[in-house]
């Protein structure tokens, strides 16, 4: 007996893809953004929510699934890890330290239980940390501008925003893939 999924997709186009193009939300349909912030902002919008699509349809059990034993690792995890993510750039942009969202170190990921109430909490703090940490770098307008923990400038942040979402978006493809066999970018 086999009990890994069957691979399929969502599109009929592009058999390979997520979605057909005319469905995939991630595709603006508008013109290239002008200059570079609009273009850093565009990336991280795209991954953030490729992220969500990788997690969409699926039940609290799927999301908390840690697929690739003897990893920690779920998608459920990956959101909750991505609004400590956040809170920490909040931190680095502002210089203000500020408590985890989820107490102690790997709260994240360990306590990322198949529960509807964990799960709802954890898409609003990742919501809530999103917001938060766009709104202090829309006080850093100027990409060169070095912010107070340790001197990085406002374009490298971005850019590293960019990565670990997009690194993230990679595990993500993994373990949706091991839970129903959705597959696709």
């Amino acid at each position: 007996m086999n009990d890994r999924p069957e691979r399929w997709s969502g599109a009929t186009v592009y058999p390979d893809m997520w979605a057909d193009p005319g469905d995939d939300p991630r595709d603006t349909g508008g013109e290239a953004p002008e200059g570079e912030r609009a273009t850093l902002e565009e990336f991280l919008a795209g991954y953030r929510l490729t992220l969500r699509m990788k997690c969409e349809g699926l039940t609290p059990e799927q999301l908390a699934r840690r697929s690739v034993p003897p990893s920690t690792m779920s998608l459920l995890g990956l959101i909750r890890h991505l609004a400590e993510v956040e809170r920490d750039w909040i931190t680095w942009i502002t210089g203000e330290p500020l408590p985890k969202v989820y107490g102690r170190r790997d709260a994240d990921f360990d306590e990322a239980v198949a529960d509807q109430a964990v799960v709802d909490a954890a898409y609003a703090d990742l919501e809530r940390e999103q917001a938060a940490a766009d709104a202090a770098l829309a006080a850093r307008p100027d990409l060169g501008e070095r912010i107070p923990k340790d001197g990085t400038a406002v374009r490298e942040l971005m850019v590293h925003r960019i990565e670990e979402y997009a690194r993230h978006c990679g595990h993500a493809d993994l373990l949706r893939e091991c839970v129903d066999g959705r597959v696709g970018q």
